[in-house]
């Protein structure tokens, strides 16, 4: 099946390196089942907290992808929560993507994954429904180091892909910031027109919150109209 834009650019995102890629969240697997194809690594690991799903995904996967026949990427399936996964059994390089659920569920996994392993490096990918601003937060406050990160519009949504890691890195990256950097650096009219749609959208939704008086988020909209867009040479 083919990916949605969305996914096929968090693949996208994904290199080589890793021994471990968790698909957390997984539902139908579609994502990792892609990753599995493409031989991103040696062991592609689906997870999911709802029995019936990864009842019938290992079923597919034994299918398609039977262990006896594999030459390269193998594969896991795993029912439970994303924060009981046990990294320090799996020797190797681990990365983590959590795509399609809230930034609220997002950081609870991120904090409580790391603070289970502080010291063991992990990579995570993340995609967030929403609160993307108070993620961000929370990320810089972990010291989460950002090695890549893109906006993307699909379905007239607008979804930031992050790319981090949770130790300092010896190939370039930086920490995170609060409203993302590379996001809203543009090299085509559609990027530019995205950004800015992004920006208006996010803007008019914490004036909303401002006028209903429900949070103080005078600094989180200072943040946004501080954003310097590019401009694009006719």
């Amino acid at each position: 099946m083919k990916l949605s834009k969305r996914l096929q650019t968090i693949e996208s995102l994904v290199g080589d390196e890793y021994t471990h890629i968790w698909d957390c969240c997984c539902d139908h697997g579609f994502l990792g089942t892609h990753l599995l194809a493409a031989n991103k690594a040696p062991t592609i690991h689906f997870i999911d907290i709802v029995p019936q799903l990864m009842d019938e995904l290992e079923i597919k996967l034994a299918r398609y992808f039977p262990k006896s026949e594999a030459t390269e990427s193998t594969w896991e399936v795993h029912c439970g929560d994303v924060v009981d996964i046990a990294f320090d059994q799996y020797e190797g390089k681990h990365l983590v993507i959590i795509a399609g659920v809230g930034g609220d569920l997002t950081q609870h996994f991120i904090e409580s994954i790391h603070a289970q392993y502080p010291t063991l490096v992990l990579d995570f990918l993340i995609c967030p429904v929403h609160q993307q601003f108070e993620l961000r937060q929370q990320l810089q406050q972990l010291n989460f180091q950002m090695k890549d990160e893109c906006l993307l519009e699909e379905n007239r949504r607008f979804y930031e892909i992050m790319l981090l890691s949770n130790q300092p890195q010896q190939q370039p990256s930086q920490k995170v910031h609060p409203v993302g950097e590379k996001i809203w650096q543009a090299d085509t009219e559609l990027q530019l027109k995205t950004a800015l749609n992004y920006r208006s959208k996010t803007l008019q939704h914490y004036q909303r919150l401002q006028l209903g008086k429900q949070n103080q988020v005078e600094h989180i909209i200072e943040a946004y109209k501080a954003i310097q867009l590019p401009e694009l040479s006719s």
